[in-house]
């Protein structure tokens, strides 16, 4: 089923922001609310739509149903997907590939900054950035001339959320400079997601500024393959250090890639959602979003 891309929105406008805040919510509303199962009516009611129109803002958006999601943000989803995940990430590590999954994912390539830029604070690095639309609202981009370095989550377009967001991710490397430039970091946001009359996405290369144990974290992270789910107990095994499980914890907090490096699928090990950086409901509804393609409505 046909996904939203950037190209069903105004890359630089509000309307995909305005959708989305409407989908959150629902998403949220749906999750908080699975054991009762809750019908059309009363979720359309509580985002203020008519059935009518958030089935069809709904279906637009995610490729299927309201109640085909509910079947894919549902703790037992979850729990699913955790059951695949070691198979899936043992599979992995034993082939050398970077994920099994790869026809749904980016096809992406990686550097990692010395840790002497990271531990001066990105001191005499430049950084540009923009803020974009994207499937799940306001985005902000932040690149350097090797490649993407950070894509972050703001609520809306309003000059408020923009100054958080920018702020949270300035504060990662607070001695560098950053340049706003939205029509340069507009092409990284196309590559991602597909927009314009190529819809494919494209190869995009990652520039990880971190600590080694940061950057081992998040390499580990792009081989999860969409639609599976991981531990972090699971990702600590398989960077050699199983009792470090907190520590990896913190590392996939501290990912400034969201969405390509997908530290969205990693949840607890009971199956429960866990936190998100940006929100537990855009981290269930990226989920959502991937397992569209896998959902028969």
């Amino acid at each position: 089923m046909k996904q939203m891309t950037p190209a069903d929105f105004d890359i630089n406008g509000q309307a995909g922001a305005r959708d989305y805040a409407v989908v959150a919510s629902a998403v949220a509303y749906l999750t908080e609310n699975a054991r009762e199962q809750p019908g059309l009516d009363e979720v359309a009611s509580h985002v203020g739509l008519s059935p009518y129109h958030f089935q069809r803002l709904f279906t637009r958006w995610a490729g299927i149903s309201p109640k085909a999601f509910l079947a894919a943000v549902t703790l037992e989803h979850a729990r699913h997907l955790l059951r695949q995940s070691a198979t899936v990430l043992d599979t992995t590590y034993e082939v050398g590939l970077s994920g099994p999954g790869r026809l749904h994912d980016l096809f992406v390539t990686y550097e990692a900054m010395s840790p002497g830029a990271y531990k001066s604070g990105g001191s005499g690095l430049e950084l540009i950035y923009g803020f974009h639309d994207s499937p799940f609202g306001a985005c902000l981009v932040v690149a350097t001339d090797r490649g993407l370095a950070g894509l972050a989550w703001a609520d809306s377009h309003d000059a408020p959320e923009r100054a958080r967001a920018l702020e949270d991710m300035s504060g990662r490397w607070p001695k560098a400079r950053f340049r706003e430039a939205p029509e340069e970091t507009a092409t990284y946001l196309c590559n991602i997601f597909g927009c314009g009359e190529t819809r494919g996405r494209r190869s995009v290369n990652l520039v990880f500024i971190g600590t080694e144990f940061d950057v081992k974290v998040w390499r580990t992270l792009l081989k999860i393959p969409s639609g599976s789910a991981t531990t972090y107990s699971d990702i600590a095994r398989h960077i050699g250090n199983p009792k470090a499980a907190r520590a990896v914890g913190g590392a996939v907090g501290r990912n400034p890639v969201s969405f390509v490096v997908p530290c969205h699928r990693v949840l607890r090990a009971s199956g429960e959602w866990g936190g998100y950086h940006w929100g537990i409901a855009r981290k269930q509804a990226i989920i959502g979003w991937e397992a569209a393609p896998f959902l028969v409505d």
